[in-house]
């Protein structure tokens, strides 16, 4: 795992110091004395993480920190403040400005790598969610500062001693939902099956290991990006190390604070929520690819993408397959008369209708214009006229009402009819029958249903 490390710092020993450690490390290391320059060098993305030191003249590291996280462009890269402050308060100050965590001076080597390392898979993760979402909502991608307003989030707490969770509860009740797994045996079971934002596990649990179950947890798909906080004794150095390895998310040492444990709180949940957005994003545009966006069926690229699987299962299962080809009738006259709009309003109602008369394993696109498709797994050619016909009165049984009720626009529908013959069957072939069948629908008068020939 690699990563491009900016260090920001006035004092060249100490950004040396970090700068041998990093590379011993094969992290790409950048340097900046000042907090312009690390801005400029964040704006030009160049950097993945940065490691900010706080005492610097001109602009102090809250106030770098605090621009990084309020630029659009910056604002998910990840920042770890390097400093002899170490008081709640310091670094609360910090976490508010947006610092994702803290390495105290003189900074612990281990402590070093194993927090540089689960930020580094942190921010792969957001940078794969912003690409994909890239061609998506630009909003979402740029949307941060606020994700938090007026939000609760929910918490699952696991800690067996009561006084410990007692004072998490009474800290993060306020402003959030708290549930609390006194028993470490259940915890798994109850964490995948509930819907938390963030799990707050103490790595002092008597009846399991905590590591294990941060590492369980990271394991499942349901849990696997659910942020984890451990919460640690001082002399716990090496197990909070270990748990930052197995992709523990942060961590707070005893006695907890209150102001620092809202604020690492509320750092973790901003920023799932965040990835959450995207994630939505990026599932959006792979639905927009694919989906009609006037009817909400299925496309045709969608449709010539999948229709061949669904022909080759069934021939390799010996099963029949059925094509429908579905027309609205005199659809330009519709247009002509009431309108582009109205015309909208009758292919919609019209794939509603369709999708209503199908089964789930059904799959139903708009094929072009005015046209749909409907393939009928494990159907033969006597009850996909059934189904067709089914369809056909669902359309002509009652008139589309468009335009707020002006208008009552009477629909007909021709319908072709094919199945899979033999083996020796082709889609094309298939898909040819259909349409030849609605051709003759067509002929024949229209609002009918025509198998093809035998």
């Amino acid at each position: 795992m690699t990563a491009r490390i900016l260090v920001v710092d006035d004092v060249p020993t100490n950004v040396k110091l970090l700068e041998a450690r990093l590379m011993a490390e094969y992290f790409h290391v950048l340097t900046a004395s000042n907090g312009q320059s690390a801005l400029s060098i964040c704006q030009d993305g160049q950097c993945d993480i940065v490691l900010l030191d706080v005492l610097m003249p001109e602009m102090d590291g809250f106030e770098v920190c605090r621009k990084i996280k309020e630029n659009p462009a910056t604002m998910h890269i990840p920042v770890v403040m390097v400093t002899a402050l170490d008081s709640p308060e310091d670094r609360v100050r910090g976490l508010e400005a947006g610092a994702d965590d803290f390495l105290t001076k003189p900074v612990n080597d281990l402590a070093l790598v194993t927090r540089v390392k689960s930020l580094v898979r942190l921010k792969m993760l957001t940078d794969d969610l912003r690409m994909r979402a890239a061609s998506g909502d630009e909003l979402v991608i740029n949307n941060f500062q606020n994700l938090d307003e007026g939000r609760r989030g929910k918490v699952v707490i696991v800690d067996d001693r009561v006084s410990s969770y007692e004072k998490v509860v009474r800290i993060l009740s306020e402003r959030h939902d708290v549930d609390v797994i006194t028993n470490g045996n259940d915890a798994l079971i109850r964490i995948a099956e509930g819907d938390h934002d963030i799990a707050v596990i103490s790595l002092n649990l008597n009846d399991v290991d905590s590591l294990r179950l941060c590492s369980h947890i990271r394991s499942l798909e349901r849990t696997r990006t659910l942020p984890i906080l451990v919460i640690a004794d001082g002399e716990q150095e090496s197990l909070v190390s270990r748990a930052v390895e197995l992709g523990v998310n942060d961590y707070i040492r005893r006695p907890v604070d209150a102001h620092e444990l809202k604020a690492r709180i509320a750092t973790q949940m901003k920023r799932r929520w965040y990835n959450e957005c995207l994630r939505e994003s990026v599932q959006q545009t792979i639905e927009m690819a694919v989906k009609d966006p006037l009817t909400d069926l299925h496309n045709r690229r969608y449709f010539e993408n999948h229709f061949s699987s669904l022909f080759e299962k069934a021939i390799s299962a010996s099963k029949p397959l059925s094509a429908i080809m579905c027309d609205i009738d005199h659809f330009k006259a519709v247009n002509d008369t009431y309108g582009h709009d109205v015309g909208d309003s009758v292919i919609r109602e019209c794939s509603l209708r369709i999708r209503k008369s199908i089964r789930n394993i059904d799959l139903a696109c708009r094929y072009g214009g005015e046209e749909f498709v409907i393939v009928m797994p494990d159907t033969n050619i006597e009850l996909a006229k059934v189904v067709a016909e089914r369809i056909r009165l669902e359309v002509c049984a009652h008139p589309v009402i468009a335009a707020n009720g002006s208008h009552q626009v009477p629909v007909t529908v021709s319908m072709g009819v094919a199945c899979i013959e033999e083996t020796y069957d082709t889609p094309e072939k298939l898909l040819k029958r259909a349409d030849v069948a609605l051709y003759n629908a067509k002929r024949d008068g229209r609002n009918r249903v025509v198998a093809e020939a035998a």
